[in-house]
């Protein structure tokens, strides 16, 4: 297990570099990586987001990441073009430990899939983002 963990976070670090030589600012942590993928998700670029839709963002981004392992589902776009997910499978206890790998995980995933980034790879390779 604990040479997952090195690999997560390598991987992660990864991640972080490639979004910073992209977007010319390194984000702070998980929940900014989550602001990135929320606003990609809702698809308007970027804007001035009040607080509470800067958490929905979040929320959007949560929902798609943990969407690839089956624990959410799209249900549709709201009249101003918001998605909304369904929880339909039952997410497992963590501590908090446990919920940042679990998320960082598919984070991870999301680019992979996305974007066609690599991280196993040294060099990630983005087509666009």
């Amino acid at each position: 297990m604990y040479q997952k963990d090195l690999d997560l976070e390598r991987n992660w670090h990864a991640l972080l570099s490639e979004l910073e030589r992209l977007l010319e600012k390194k984000p702070k942590d998980l929940n900014g990586v989550l602001f990135i993928i929320g606003l990609q998700e809702l698809g308007r670029g970027a804007k001035n987001f009040s607080k509470e839709e800067k958490q929905d963002l979040m929320h959007i981004a949560i929902c798609k990441v943990l969407s690839l392992a089956g624990y959410y589902e799209l249900e549709g776009l709201d009249a101003d073009g918001w998605p909304h997910w369904k929880l339909i499978q039952k997410l497992p206890h963590f501590d908090l430990l446990e919920q940042e790998k679990l998320l960082k995980m598919h984070v991870l995933e999301y680019f992979e899939k996305e974007y066609n980034w690599h991280f196993a790879d040294p060099k990630i390779n983005p087509h666009t983002i």
